[in-house]
């Protein structure tokens, strides 16, 4: 890990890094730590961090191949057999050809599952439909929705989400896609609904306009960070405090910036590379805070990123496409930053000049 260590760290970070972190043990005990800790999430309960797959299909950013798709399978085996349900995934994930194919993975390895088969049974899929501009009428939603049961060969969807508002270009629009929810809803198609990068205006919105039709809305996904912890961010986490709104938090991580392994002269390469440039040499600071809570907690830096999370409510969801990411990000669970420990990274973010550039999705 030492090669990979950010070289303008505290040399007393560097050398933490370079040292093995407790790791999660191969072994599997009776319960983990947070398998009692679930949480409510409309209807539904899950755990305390869940897994995105957007990666699991995706050729241009992520630089999916299919074989991986072996060890991806491991990746989702080794999530479910310690205590982790939710895994987030959208119709759109999947570049080209492989459209869909992050859906169909899951799908397939729930089948394949050879663990205890009640841990299938908890498994808790969270899909986004996208608001294509051919999806005009809330029966065209309703049957975006049966293409993702049809890909995942399930009979329910734990979580439907609306994967964007187009409030700002399509009004009309937008409205038909809120009763495709109410549809899907009614019909039984999914457990619950939920809204993706909508920001606090039409947060409140959609929620009215669902609970007056009597269905709840379940949870909220943003891009939630310590990279990504603006006006706009912390209003739509107390506007979900304030409605019993779940916030999934997605990009935890930023992007991989959050993981301390890239430096201004170590950057991923295609368009993840442009936008680290522009923002890694100014996080040092909060690096640096990372680091130290890291080295005195006896966790890597990710964790520390993750648990934020974790700590501040919120319910991330750090994508995973090898199993040394899977079992690196267990250890953000089963234990929660003090309250001083969250004000001092918070208030390092406040010091690094650049943030994470805000999803072109999210509404105001």
């Amino acid at each position: 890990m030492s090669s990979s260590t950010p070289s303008f760290l505290n040399p007393s970070i560097q050398s933490l890094l370079s040292s093995s972190p407790i790791k999660v043990p191969s072994f599997k005990p009776l319960f983990w730590p947070w398998q009692k800790k679930k949480v409510k999430m409309g209807p539904l309960t899950v755990s305390p961090m869940g897994f995105g797959t957007w990666a699991w299909g995706n050729q241009l950013l992520w630089g999916y191949q299919e074989s991986m798709d072996d060890e991806l399978q491991q990746i989702f085996n080794l999530a479910v057999e310690n205590g982790v349900n939710l895994f987030d995934t959208a119709d759109s994930y999947g570049t080209g050809k492989l459209n869909g194919q992050s859906e169909k993975l899951l799908g397939k390895f729930i089948r394949e599952f050879q663990g205890q088969k009640q841990l299938a049974e908890d498994v808790v899929i969270a899909t986004k439909f996208a608001a294509y501009p051919w999806r005009l009428t809330p029966g065209q939603f309703v049957n975006a929705c049966k293409g993702s049961l049809d890909r995942m060969q399930i009979e329910q969807i734990g979580i439907g989400q609306l994967h964007w508002s187009t409030a700002n270009y399509a009004p009309l629009q937008e409205k038909a896609l809120w009763d495709g929810l109410v549809a899907m809803y009614d019909k039984g198609l999914v457990q619950a609904v939920g809204v993706s990068n909508y920001g606090p205006k039409q947060l409140i919105k959609i929620y009215e306009y669902l609970q007056a039709r009597g269905v709840p809305l379940c949870s909220a996904q943003v891009q939630f960070s310590l990279l990504s912890m603006g006006e706009d961010q912390m209003e739509i986490k107390t506007i979900c405090d304030t409605l019993g709104i779940r916030l999934i938090s997605y990009s935890p991580l930023g992007l991989g910036m959050l993981t301390g392994k890239y430096t201004p002269s170590t950057l991923p390469s295609g368009p993840r590379g442009l936008l680290f440039k522009q923002i890694i040499p100014g996080l040092e600071p909060l690096l640096n805070s990372l680091g130290k809570i890291a080295q005195r907690r006896r966790k890597t830096i990710p964790q520390v990123a993750i648990n934020w999370c974790i700590s501040k409510g919120t319910v991330p969801i750090p994508g995973v496409k090898t199993l040394k990411q899977a079992k690196d990000n267990l250890g953000a669970l089963g234990w929660y930053l003090s309250s001083d420990e969250v004000l001092e990274l918070e208030s390092s973010a406040r010091e690094s000049p650049r943030k994470m550039i805000q999803n072109v999705f999210q509404t105001r």
